[in-house]
């Protein structure tokens, strides 16, 4: 078994648009172990979020090797990507996409059920990721009825809620103001150093980043 629970490996991937093409990644390498957080401290168009989707099996790479808890797994179909991330990876994006129709319970229950647990697991789980992030008195809520702060924490529980083994954050806080991306930002380093979590977090946030275990940026698509 690897020490590394993200492990990608001379990762290539080049956009084209009809006959000019883009490289955005160039044997980018990079390994993260269970436990430790990575800030990822890069410009815009530098290629971050292309990394973090192939990070995430939401994209194959034309080169290399994303190895997950010991799995190659960029190249796999559809459906065991799929399953691998439903497994074993959680997302939290810069905009919280909860479903407006459903409560802040709701939001994060749903993804457990669908992964196989009943309802009730699901909402002691829910109900757990909620008070620790100080959001238990909201749980009934509605997405509208939440202010940009608690709406994020919801959506880092619902990334966390299938206890994955890879969280991937994309400028989780970067919708935030100064005071409440600090609150979130400490309440998400806390879930993931308890339960063991390899993150990956891309941030502009310096201050972010340096209460991070390490910092990596890209450059000429590859990670230093």
């Amino acid at each position: 078994m690897s020490e590394f629970l993200l492990h990608l490996r001379g990762i290539g991937r080049t956009y084209k648009t009809g006959e000019e093409a883009l490289t955005v990644l160039n044997g980018a390498e990079l390994s993260v172990r269970p436990g430790e957080i990575v800030a990822l401290v890069a410009p815009s168009g530098s290629g971050k979020s292309t990394l973090l989707h192939l990070a995430g099996l939401l994209e194959k790479p034309d080169a290399g090797s994303v190895i997950i808890d010991g799995e190659d797994a960029g190249m796999l179909p559809d459906a065991a990507r799929t399953a691998i991330r439903l497994r074993k990876i959680g997302f939290v994006y810069q905009f919280h996409h909860l479903l407006a129709e459903f409560t802040a319970l709701e939001n994060i229950s749903l993804p457990q059920m669908i992964a196989g647990k009943s309802q009730a697991e699901a909402d002691r789980r829910s109900m757990d990721l909620l008070g620790r992030l100080g959001l238990a008195a909201r749980s009934q809520h509605l997405p509208g009825k939440l202010s940009g702060g608690e709406k994020q924490r919801v959506a880092i529980a619902r990334a966390l809620a299938n206890h994955p083994a890879l969280l991937l954050a994309d400028e989780p806080t970067g919708n935030l103001d100064v005071a409440t991306a600090n609150i979130v930002f400490e309440e998400l380093l806390h879930i993931v150093r308890s339960e063991n979590v390899a993150a990956l977090i891309a941030t502009h946030n310096p201050e972010l980043a340096a209460r991070m275990d390490r910092q990596v940026t890209l450059r000429d698509g590859r990670l230093v």
